[in-house]
């Protein structure tokens, strides 16, 4: 609804405020006359006369009447059931949004941060958490970059081919961080938000259909479903977490898993390799693994070895450790795991500190303990924090 209206009146802050109004009238009239038959559509329409009713009484010069009256014929009188939200027009208004919130005019961090909150639904809080920042200094810098997109008239349109490439990156980046919050929540009740995986692999999608011949837009795509793949067996009964070497791989999904090989074979079909097409790679061998002691962690290793050089960030170093570590080589990986830099760099991040008291576990129980008591200092989902708590218990009775 947000990217429909923002198509209409060229303004993100004004479509948001219209989203929000018609709502607000939604809450209190259907509690009466009850949900109608087509509620996108009712929202859609109500948000629309609301926005025009406000730029009638604006003081914003000929522009925005004349913006209001074009809206206005083009609603007509039309009843709120009949407007036709057409899949297509929807998925290319979802595309126009995207690439205007990913506009070069903006810093790369006000471009996903502003692609975080408006396509992909993440709260401010959720964002700040990811950019480890307030929530208050997030929400300032979005403000900031709503007020950048109307003062620029950046245009809500997806752009021509010379500038769709370089943009497609960043967008790639926001999909990948929408779906890595909903496959492992920063904090809260759940574990696994399957709105926000869904709304990921949607819009990784969106990026294939656009741009059919980019491996690493289908190397994305094909590593988001071969990791939700997995999601069924990532909990049991009670809701409690369970790892990966201990899933019951019957409850994997098979089409997901066929599926999403079959399009990581489409992009290395290219010969472009890159980032993404690594961690589909790295997810498709855990998917090939009968059994978790089957798992291949030889190639594992060696393909996020390669990943590291294209892509030197410290949390794929973590992983790379954690690679050599399951290949068998312990005291290498916790001798990359001590690196000071990498130790510096990663201080804040509560999976480094997770994966080094595992690590030391066996050879270092008391290193172990401060390495976990640490990582129990950040916050964490409901699932992983019991089960966190669970393992500092069985450490400090060793």
């Amino acid at each position: 609804m947000v990217a429909t209206l923002a198509r209409d009146f060229g303004d993100l802050a004004e479509a948001e405020d219209a989203a929000q109004d018609a709502v607000e009238q939604a809450l209190r009239a259907w509690r009466t006359a009850g949900v109608p038959d087509n509620p996108g559509a009712w929202l859609t329409t109500v948000a629309r006369r609301r926005a025009i009713d406000r730029l009638r009484r604006a003081s914003r010069g000929r522009e925005k009447t004349e913006l209001a009256a074009r809206l206005d014929e083009r609603l007509g009188s039309s009843d709120l059931d009949d407007l036709d939200l057409d899949a297509t027009m929807l998925r290319d208004d979802q595309l126009r949004l995207i690439f205007a919130c990913c506009h070069p005019a903006l810093t790369p961090e006000a471009q996903m941060a502003l692609t975080l909150r408006s396509v992909g639904g993440l709260t401010t809080r959720e964002i700040a958490a990811g950019f480890v920042v307030s929530e208050s200094t997030m929400a300032q810098r979005l403000v900031r970059a709503k007020k950048k997109i109307a003062a620029a008239a950046i245009p809500f349109r997806i752009p021509p081919d010379a500038e769709l490439l370089a943009r497609t990156e960043i967008v790639r980046t926001v999909v990948y961080l929408i779906f890595t919050e909903g496959h492992l929540s920063a904090e809260g009740d759940e574990l696994i938000r399957t709105d926000l995986c869904a709304e990921a692999i949607r819009l990784a999608a969106l990026l294939v259909e656009l741009t059919p011949d980019d491996p690493e837009s289908l190397g994305l795509w094909a590593h988001l479903v071969l990791t939700d793949a997995r999601r069924a067996a990532r909990l049991d009964s009670d809701g409690e977490l369970v790892l990966l070497s201990d899933q019951d791989r019957a409850l994997w999904d098979e089409g997901k898993i066929l599926r999403g090989t079959e399009v990581l074979d489409q992009a290395l079909r290219l010969g472009r390799p890159g980032p993404l097409q690594i961690q589909a790679a790295i997810s498709a061998l855990h998917a090939a693994a009968p059994t978790a002691a089957e798992t291949d962690w030889e190639q594992i290793e060696l393909l996020y070895r390669q990943l590291f050089q294209l892509n030197p960030s410290p949390v794929v170093r973590l992983n790379h450790a954690v690679a050599v570590h399951e290949a068998g080589h312990v005291s290498g990986a916790l001798e990359m795991l001590d690196d000071p830099l990498l130790a510096q760099a990663l201080d804040d991040y509560r999976p480094y500190h997770v994966a080094r008291g595992k690590l030391l576990a066996d050879t270092a129980p008391e290193l172990a303990l401060a390495a976990l008591e640490r990582a129990a200092e950040f916050p964490a989902s409901g699932p992983e924090q019991r089960h966190l708590d669970v393992v500092l218990a069985e450490l400090r009775r060793s």
